[in-house]
Parts: C-alpha cells; sequence; structure tokens
C-alpha cells in the first residue's frame, strides 16, 4: 500500500509524506562469493553452537508446536553490538504496509555486495561480515545438521533484510511458504538495554497447524457444484511465543500449512530491530495446496455453501404479484423504522440525496444513523466492555482470549481472520453489548422495512436475500485479510454499522473535533475497511519449462512481492472507522475487502454489524465500486441534512 525511507538510527514514528520518499542504496546486485573462511567464521560464532549441533538437533526435533531451535546467543560478545551500530547509521528503510503487515525494511541483502562495492567493507564491515557468514558453505552445513536436512539441500542464494517494527508495527499469521524457501531464521538485533519483555510486545508467535475440510467451487457444464479437500490451516490464537532478544537466532524449516506464525504488534516505543532471511533449496516444497498464500487465493465455497436468508419481504412480494407497491417505503414502514434510525434519514429529501450519491459513487456513510436513544445505549455497553477487558488506548494485550465467552466465539483462522462473533441470544432491554447489538441486527437491518429502506437507498431493487454478522475487533489482536474466499458469484450491497468510540463526526480540522474522531479517521491504529480488487494471475507455467525463464522469473518476483508489497493490490475503498455509520457498498464480483489489523493505540475495539443483502443483477442501476475515492472520506450527503 505505501512505501517510504529513513535512516535506521532514528526511532521510526509515522511519516510524512515527504519522509516516505525512497532513498536508495549506493550498491548494486551481486552473486554470493563461493569462498568461505572458516577461521573468521569461528572467530564471531558462539563456541557452545560449534561443539553443541547434535544436542540442538534434538532440541529442535522435539519444540512444539513445529520443529524449530533459538541459539542463544549466537555470536560472541562484541560482535552483535558492532552489527547493530552499522545497521543504525548505514542503512535506509522503506515503510511498508498491506492487510498483512506494517514495517519498515531494509535493501535486500542480495543488493549489497563488497566486491561491487568495496567502500562497505570500511562502512559495514561487520555487516559485511554477517552477510558472508550467514550464507557461507560451512554455516549452511551447520544450519541443515540443526534442521535434519540431507547435506547439501541449501543452496547459496542470499535472501535477507534488516525488519524495523516500531511501536505499532506487525505481520499477522502466514507460513512463508514462497518458491524456493527451505528454512526461515530471524536474527534479533533489539538494543540489549533494557531486557525485552511481554509488555513490549513484538513477541514471535508458532501456531499449532490444525487438519480442515475446505470445499471449493467448481463449475462443470451443467452448474456450479462444490468439491471437498483436506487442508492445513492455524490454530486462531499462537500456542507459544518466543521474545525478540538481542543477539538471538531463532530458526525452522518451512513447509506448506505447518509453519505458521507471526509477529505480534511492537506495544513500546522502542523499535524491534532484526534480520529476517531465509535459506533456500533447489526445488519448491511439496503440498504447495497447504501453502497460507495459496489457500488466500483459492476460491473457497463458503460464499456459496452459506446462503443468504430469504426475507419476509419476498413473501410479500410474490403474494401481491407486485414488486412496486408491495416494496415501496410507506408511512408505517417509516414509523416503525424511526423508532430506531435518525429521522434525518427518512425524510423524502434526504433519501433522494441519497440515492443520488450513491449512483454516483456506489458507496455512501451514513454518520449518526441510530437516533440518540440507542446509540446511548449501545456506546455505554460497549465503552464499560472494554474498559473490563482493559483493551484499547495503548493499554498491552497480555491475553489473546480476552472477551472470550460462550456468548462471543472467537472465529479464525488466523491465516484469514481472527475477531469475536456474538451468538447469544438477542434483547430488546439487554444489559450486555452482544445482545443489544444482536437486537438491532435482527430488529433493524433484517427487517422488511429496512429492505424497503435499502431499496429506496439504493435504487438496487428489493433485497433478495442476507447474511451476517455481529462482531468484535479486539485493539492488539483482531483483523481480517483479503482472500479469494470472500469473493461472490454475484454482486452484493455490503451494509456494515460501525461502533467506535467518539461522536462519529467527520473531522474538520479545528478545536471541535473528538480526539477519538481524529484517531479513527487517520486510519494509523487500523480498524478501517478496505476495498481491493482480486489480482488476476493466471500464469500456470512449468517452472521447470527451459523454454519459459523468462515467465518464470517474473513469477518468482510476483510471489515475493505477494508477501512484501502489496503495491499490486488495486485499492478501490477505503472506510475509516467511525461511530454509529453505517457504510453502503456495492460490490462486485472481482472485489476483496478486510478490516485492518486494530492496533493498541485505538480509542476502543471496533464493534460492528456486518451484513451483506443479496441484489438483482441490474448494470444499469449501479456501477461497481471505484477507485475515485482514494481517501476513504466517502461521506453521504451535505452537512445540512446531518451527515
Amino acid at each position: 500500500m505505501s512505501n517510504s525511507e529513513e535512516p535506521l538510527s532514528k526511532r521510526p514514528r509515522l511519516p510524512s509524506s515527504e519522509e516516505k520518499a525512497e532513498t536508495l542504496l549506493h550498491s548494486t546486485a551481486d552473486a554470493a562469493s563461493d569462498k568461505d573462511d572458516k577461521h573468521e567464521t569461528l572467530a564471531i560464532l558462539n563456541p557452545k553452537i560449534i561443539h553443541g549441533l547434535d544436542e540442538i538437533a534434538k532440541i529442535y526435533r522435539e519444540a512444539k508446536p513445529y520443529s524449530h531451535a533459538v541459539l542463544d546467543p549466537i555470536f560472541v560478545d562484541g560482535f552483535a553490538e558492532k552489527v547493530l551500530d552499522e545497521v543504525k547509521h548505514n542503512l535506509k528503510a522503506k515503510f511498508k504496509e498491506s492487510d498483512l503487515f506494517r514495517v519498515y525494511q531494509s535493501i535486500d541483502f542480495a543488493n549489497i555486495s563488497p566486491e561491487s562495492n568495496p567502500t562497505l567493507k570500511d562502512t559495514m564491515p561487520s555487516l559485511m561480515t554477517l552477510r558472508e557468514f550467514l550464507y557461507s558453505s560451512y554455516w549452511r552445513n551447520c544450519i541443515e545438521k540443526m534442521s535434519n536436512l540431507t547435506p547439501g539441500t541449501l543452496t547459496d542464494q542470499i535472501d535477507c533484510a534488516v525488519n524495523c517494527h516500531d511501536k505499532g508495527c506487525h505481520l499477522l499469521c502466514h507460513d512463508d511458504v514462497i518458491g524456493t524457501r527451505k528454512v526461515s531464521y530471524i536474527l534479533y538485533l533489539t538494543d540489549p538495554e533494557p531486557n525485552w519483555t511481554d509488555e513490549d510486545g513484538g513477541r514471535l508467535e508458532l501456531y499449532e497447524s490444525i487438519t480442515e475440510e475446505v470445499a471449493v467451487a467448481v463449475e462443470p457444464e451443467n452448474g456450479t457444484t462444490k468439491k471437498s479437500f483436506v487442508t492445513k490451516v492455524p490454530g486462531v490464537i499462537p500456542v507459544k511465543t518466543l521474545l525478540p532478544r538481542f543477539n538471538t537466532l531463532a530458526f525452522f524449516v518451512v513447509e506448506p500449512g505447518v509453519s505458521f506464525h507471526s509477529v505480534q504488534e511492537v506495544f513500546c516505543d522502542r523499535p524491534r530491530l532484526s534480520i529476517q532471511g531465509w535459506y533456500h533449496a533447489k526445488e519448491k516444497p511439496k503440498e504447495m495446496e497447504h501453502a497460507s498464500l495459496n489457500q488466500l487465493k483459492t476460491d473457497a465455497w463458503q460464499d456459496l455453501s452459506e446462503d443468504f436468508t430469504t426475507p419476509v419481504s419476498m413473501e410479500c412480494k410474490q403474494k401481491t404479484g407486485s414488486s412496486d407497491d408491495a416494496t415501496k417505503l410507506s408511512r408505517k414502514d417509516v414509523e416503525y423504522l424511526s423508532r430506531y434510525i435518525n429521522k434525518t434519514y427518512l425524510r423524502p429529501e434526504s433519501i433522494q440525496e441519497i440515492c443520488k450519491r450513491f449512483e454516483e459513487e456506489s458507496s455512501v456513510q451514513l454518520r449518526h444513523f441510530f437516533n440518540e436513544e440507542w446509540e446511548n445505549k449501545v456506546s455505554k455497553l460497549l465503552r464499560e466492555e472494554d474498559d473490563k477487558c482493559c483493551v484499547g488506548r495503548d493499554r498491552p494485550v497480555l491475553d489473546y482470549s480476552v472477551g472470550v465467552s460462550e456468548e462471543w466465539l472467537l472465529v479464525g483462522p488466523a491465516h484469514k481472520q481472527r475477531f469475536l462473533e456474538y451468538v447469544g441470544e438477542a434483547k430488546h432491554d439487554g444489559n450486555t453489548s452482544g445482545s443489544l447489538l444482536k437486537f438491532l441486527k435482527e430488529a433493524v437491518m433484517q427487517s422488511t422495512e429496512f429492505g424497503k429502506l435499502l431499496k429506496s437507498f439504493t435504487n438496487l431493487g428489493m433485497p433478495l436475500g442476507y447474511r451476517g454478522k455481529v462482531r468484535r475487533f479486539r485493539p492488539g489482536l483482531d483483523y481480517t485479510i483479503a482472500h479469494y474466499g470472500i469473493l461472490t458469484k454475484k454482486a452484493v450491497l455490503d451494509a456494515t454499522m460501525c461502533f467506535v468510540s467518539g461522536k462519529g463526526d467527520q473531522s474538520i480540522g479545528d478545536e471541535t473535533d473528538h480526539d477519538d474522531d481524529i484517531i479513527w479517521q487517520s486510519d494509523d491504529k487500523g480498524g478501517f475497511e478496505c476495498y481491493i480488487s482480486a489480482d488476476d494471475d493466471d500464469d500456470d507455467d512449468d517452472d521447470d519449462d527451459d523454454d519459459n525463464d523468462g515467465k518464470t522469473e517474473r513469477k518468482k518476483k510476483k510471489e515475493a512481492e505477494d508477501e512484501y508489497d502489496e503495491e499490486d493490490d488495486t485499492k478501490l475503498l477505503s472506510v475509516s472507522a467511525s461511530n454509529n455509520t453505517l457504510s453502503l457498498v456495492y460490490r462486485d464480483p472481482g472485489t476483496m475487502r478486510f478490516i485492518k489489523y486494530v492496533g493498541i493505540g485505538a480509542p476502543s475495539s471496533r464493534w460492528d454489524l456486518s451484513l451483506e443483502y443479496q441484489v438483482e443483477d441490474n448494470d444499469d442501476e449501479a456501477a461497481s465500486v471505484n477507485n475515485d475515492d482514494e481517501d476513504g472520506d466517502v461521506s453521504g450527503i451535505d452537512d445540512d441534512v446531518g451527515f
């Protein structure tokens, strides 16, 4: 989504547009040297590692949830300190952010060559020594022995970079499987003083792999059917975490559907520095279909098997035989809706203006949607629940199950999503957040009257069906990831009713702005909903075909970009979280969406009623969501009618 560069010697912060200007390192690509200086290797490596390879291999084999090990410390005293100092004063970092991550990253070390740029040995001697050490034949043999790999498995391909996770930075769950990656490693260079603790965040999180039956859509000549297969997915929360202690190296074999891991958000003001890299094999691993990236690009069956519920309004439409008479918003409908909805939105002139805006933009956001009585009821309960759970407003989250109960269930798997879904009862006079939100979902958003209002707002016709959830996204924990399983076969109308802290006003840049509204609208703490176009990658050429070397290289490059830079995804629309705001978006079959990870700096949880409405096919009534709105400001209509 975005890129920038700034010196690693400075503590990163939210960059301005000027600070995001890219600065290239003054070096060119060069292949790794095959020469190996074993004496120099022995001089910097901790002697206990050299003499304890068999014991480390045993620890590695027995580790859970999958084989891994941590070398602590990896280098002799003084060497890692020199590397850290050179990194801070010589390298630049590019800011990168997508649905999966937020990080500052240096240039790939494969493009830093002392042979092509001899001055590097003078300016960064320890870093160049480290580069040669990590990919030397001696150390690769050590990695193979500790990881129980066949000798000669790992090639000399250099693939690593410095990652700087500043406060708020994170990397969500994935298995690292891309191309020929074989072993993943992380060398931690966080400042040694003071010691890093759980309260600082930034832990390496390891997930258990679970076997799951998945159904995908197939389309034979006689119509769409489904086909089931078994795949491996991560659990919802990690089962083990590792602190990023200075001068330690964690490593594990990259295995499709097994090596699931993530980097917890950094809670503190200290940057979490590390060198993240991979050792490659000559061939891709087996069972690539289980790889998390492949799973994200698989058309899951969920959007076809989970039927839309047929509204009562359709029964009325079928009985009367006249869709216009049956679905026209009547005085009685308005009276019912006015018990809950801001009356401004029920005025004919407001409805007309909303419809006009929706037809122009394919989306509209309606602020202060529920009336003051219901807004106050909901806000009070949600605020109390966040305070009870001690989440938001920079309070570190150390319990992954905070807020989980028999009524609020964890939803995963973690490589696609994590949030809480309310499955309890709906209550009109509910004294819990979930019961009241579900009541509004059922009494309002699933009602015949609301269906008629949507028809009036959008001119898409009466909804043919609906489905949806009551969700909570907890700061420091929850998110959804864009994936092909979200795609639908036909266009749908997304209606998302959002509740967060703040007044829900559009910030105008003066003293009247509420602090929480400013934070949410900045999108810096996440919680916004983003729509992007699906990537049509139909290149299925055989990588072993010598006639397709060019295509193979482009495909490998594309695979790497999928993990590290989502600029290939086309951002169509971004909707900031806003209290008591209804977002209506017409989403076509080629569009994915996600809720950006909610950081601990968010003022509250993001709560929403997320519904999808099946609509009639009519290309003339509304165009799909487009990219006319780059800044996410798609407020409904003019202030004089309450938006």
